[in-house]
């Protein structure tokens, strides 16, 4: 397996860049992300690598911090989902805001992505859920644990986010997520 090349950038021609190493030049398929923060010609650089063999080609995947090479791994695991289709999402979103919307679960995002559809982006959310952002931040404007189920229980029963924000302030700190609903289903019958 080749992990990481360290080499001289001949060209770019997208979604490719050459790297001479040593007088070798490869072919490195790269995200847009990676390719837009990639030096000038002729500079030194480093890539975290991917190599796929399949029955008719060799090729190399190349990316700037190990944690995109991660991401990119994970999401060629999913279903119905291949390099190309992989490339695209890292193109189209961070790491980040792709970690994000696997954790709040929202389709929206990557159905943006060119050649994600809806069926795609429900596989990768749902594949894809509690294996990435580990080491990412998480954002503090959103509940943790079982408060997220909670709201999103919430509003998957039509209740606006608002509506729903403001009954989870009502419910007590380490309520269980099923008795949380009951609670908060309640409170909002009153309202």
């Amino acid at each position: 397996m080749i992990g990481r090349i360290t080499g001289t950038i001949l060209e770019k021609l997208p979604p490719t860049v050459c790297i001479d190493v040593g007088g070798v030049g490869y072919e490195i398929d790269v995200p847009m992300s990676t390719l837009y923060d990639l030096p000038d010609m002729g500079a030194r650089v480093t890539l975290y690598t991917h190599l796929a063999i399949r029955e008719d080609a060799h090729v190399l995947y190349g990316f700037l911090t190990a944690q995109e090479r991660s991401t990119f791994r994970a999401l060629i695991k999913v279903t119905g989902v291949g390099a190309r289709t992989a490339l695209a999402v890292l193109s189209g979103m961070s790491v980040q805001d792709l970690a994000n919307a696997v954790t709040r679960q929202e389709t929206g995002l990557l159905t943006r992505v060119p050649g994600i559809g809806k069926k795609t982006a429900e596989r990768l959310l749902l594949e894809l859920k509690g294996k990435l952002g580990a080491d990412l931040p998480s954002d503090p404007s959103r509940p943790a644990g079982g408060r997220e189920d909670i709201l999103n229980a919430l509003l998957s029963l039509g209740y606006s986010s608002n509506e729903s924000q403001s009954a989870l302030k009502a419910l007590p700190e380490n309520v269980e997520v099923a008795e949380g609903i009951r609670l908060a289903l309640k409170s909002l019958s009153r309202a």
